[in-house]
């Protein structure tokens, strides 16, 4: 069946028509004349059978079904310039790969190792994008997720990579000094606000005692959490893993024990068996579950 879509050039002038609400700035920026972005209206309109702008005199104003059109336009021609862009941006005699993954896992454990998989496969570019939530895989855009176990990927292909193991960890100068190992109550402490309960878990399951395990800071991510910590503000309850390379450094320091029990499990997530998939998301898929064999990362970064 034939679509219907209007003509890039009608569009155009019109997205930039209702952004200034004016024909003759829209002319300006597309170094046309007024009366070239009226015409490409004019046949915009007549090919929806719907008035978009209503003329008075020498003045334009958009019509709610314009207002309503003209945000979607936006859309459209924003995402088309960016996939556009992307495209041509790839080599020509190389290949690429999109994976949706946590933020912070992404930050403080597969970014810094990345550099290991660019030197195995020189011609293999891997974008990262952000996914905070499980989401359905199959016509995403992206080749392949890394995430939390989760029943939403049911249907999919789930490679476990690592498990979470929460520890609390803060800056050393937050001890006491001569002390010994300093008392969790006696120090504020920091939440993440999607786990309010940790604290508490950690309690109970160590026998650790906590006046008030709610009470503290929160904040949205793990990343932040770590930042706190490294500047003092409290201890944070958050994955070994993410770190790893802060503790060996003496950065932060962990003299409490971790939790008892692993909250959760970071998966790889595939539409298809890695033996059926394409060969970059082979490569990526193999050189990952390797790299979760490999012991810590360590590094001069901060």
């Amino acid at each position: 069946m034939r679509r219907k879509i209007p003509s890039s050039t009608a569009l155009t002038a019109f997205e930039a028509a209702a952004r200034h609400g004016s024909f003759a700035r829209a002319a300006e920026e597309l170094s046309l004349t007024e009366g070239a972005i009226s015409r490409q209206i004019g046949r915009l309109e007549a090919f929806l059978g719907v008035t978009l702008f209503e003329r008075v005199g020498n003045r334009v104003r958009l019509l709610p079904n314009g207002e309503r059109y003209a945000v979607q336009v936006r859309e459209s021609l924003d995402r088309l310039d960016r996939d556009s862009q992307y495209l041509m941006g790839q080599p020509s005699d190389g290949a690429s790969l999109d994976i949706a993954t946590i933020p912070t896992f992404a930050m403080r454990w597969l970014i810094p190792r990345l550099s290991r998989f660019q030197q195995r496969h020189p011609n293999i570019t891997v974008h990262l994008a952000e996914r905070m939530d499980p989401f359905v895989l199959a016509e995403s855009g992206f080749d392949a997720a890394i995430h939390f176990e989760h029943p939403a990927w049911t249907g999919m292909r789930t490679h476990h990579l690592l498990h979470e193991v929460l520890v609390p960890v803060c800056h050393p100068d937050l001890l006491t000094e001569g002390e010994g190992t300093t008392s969790l109550d006696d120090l504020p402490r920091l939440h993440r606000r999607q786990n309010p309960d940790a604290w508490q878990r950690y309690a109970q399951e160590t026998g650790t005692p906590l006046t008030n395990p709610a009470m503290g800071a929160r904040y949205d991510l793990h990343g932040m959490l770590i930042e706190a910590a490294l500047a003092g503000l409290g201890v944070a309850l958050v994955p070994r893993l993410y770190v790893e390379t802060e503790l060996s450094l003496g950065r932060l320091v962990a003299p409490w024990p971790e939790g008892k029990t692993i909250s959760k499990t970071f998966c790889l997530i595939l539409p298809e068996p890695i033996g059926l998939s394409r060969g970059p998301i082979q490569a990526f898929s193999q050189w990952l579950l390797d790299e979760t064999l490999v012991g810590p990362l360590h590094t001069s970064r901060r």
